[in-house]
């Protein structure tokens, strides 16, 4: 058992070996080449272009570059180039509107390699020509437009862009995609902070308008509920006479109960009468001067502020069935 596991070991670390042999010396002769997906691979030798590799797997080199193929990786040279998409944004390029006024564009683009051999050897650095270009061609195109449109009307910006810089990439092995507009904004802080300010004022009016409305409709609202209340009352004030007037015509049909209403009345108002002493004295005592002397003595009793005392005489009424004193 321990035998055949020792096998297997020395099986496998040959075998490891082997491979890493082979591919060693396949790639130092330039047997074989294995592309990644979005990639491509260019091959010189002496200056010339053996070949190019751009579709994904596994590739026989000595089948497509012949004996060319078993110096390309001693003598010459592969780049390898990313075929997949990119993109890049470009921050505030400036221009100046129609009207003057200092502006700043971000435009935001995408980008793939379409020709890798015009991608190394037509431009040193074709993404910074990309982006210079595009740079470029805002500023020349973007420039002294009005600002409303500049606010306003980004695709047709975007559009522009692209159609100028798309026919000069190509001939870096570039293609232009999607070109987009994404901010247009003031440069100058000064200017900016002006705006501000008329913006916030203008809220300010704004605000203070609606408010001076709401206030104009309550006070509206509120006159006509005044108004429609105080004619209400009116009318009430101007009908409450009629009543009272019909209650008395009607209680003045006996005299006798008209007298006593009116009593009834006085003695209300005098027992509401907080602020004084009530003092009964019998109808027959008004001409005598002892009941007079004490109706008009001042309270000796407990309390210490002095009262007015108001002398009222009884009077015996009769009823049908009984005689009443009231006081």
């Amino acid at each position: 058992m321990n035998t055949i596991l020792i096998l297997a070991i020395i099986l496998f670390l040959f075998f490891y070996f082997l491979e890493f042999i082979f591919r060693f010396f396949g790639f130092l002769f330039g047997a074989y080449a294995i592309v990644k997906e979005r990639e491509a691979r260019v091959y010189i030798l002496f200056g010339d272009i053996v070949g190019v590799l751009d579709t994904p797997g596994f590739h026989f080199l000595w089948g497509k570059f012949g004996l060319r193929a078993l110096l390309v990786n001693w003598l010459g040279r592969s780049y390898t180039r990313d075929l997949a998409l990119d993109q890049e944004y470009i921050r505030s390029i400036p221009v100046n509107s129609e009207e003057g006024t200092p502006m700043g564009i971000g435009v935001w683009y995408e980008m793939f390699i379409t020709d890798p051999v015009a991608h190394i050897f037509r431009n040193a650095d074709p993404r910074g020509s990309l982006s210079a270009q595009v740079r470029n061609a805002a500023i020349k195109r973007l420039s002294s437009l009005p600002m409303n449109e500049m606010l306003t009307n980004r695709h047709a910006m975007s559009r522009t862009v692209r159609a100028e810089v798309s026919p000069e990439s190509n001939e870096w092995g570039y293609k232009l995609g999607s070109v987009y507009i994404r901010k247009v904004h003031f440069r100058d802080t000064s200017m900016i902070h002006q705006i501000e300010e008329k913006v916030v004022n203008r809220l300010r009016q704004v605000t203070s308008a609606i408010k001076q409305d709401g206030v104009n409709q309550v006070s509206i609202i509120k006159n006509k509920a005044e108004r429609e209340a105080a004619v209400e009352f009116a009318k009430a004030t101007m009908i409450r006479p009629q009543i009272v007037g019909s209650a008395l015509q009607e209680i003045a049909k006996d005299s006798e109960v008209l007298q006593n209403l009116f009593r009834i009345l006085e003695y209300q108002r005098i027992m509401e009468n907080t602020a004084s002493d009530l003092v009964l004295l019998p109808e027959g005592t008004k001409g005598d001067l002892l009941a007079q002397l004490i109706a008009s003595a001042p309270d000796t009793g407990a309390h210490t502020q002095e009262k007015a005392k108001t002398v009222f005489f009884t009077k015996e009424i009769k009823t049908p069935g009984e005689k009443k004193k009231t006081g």
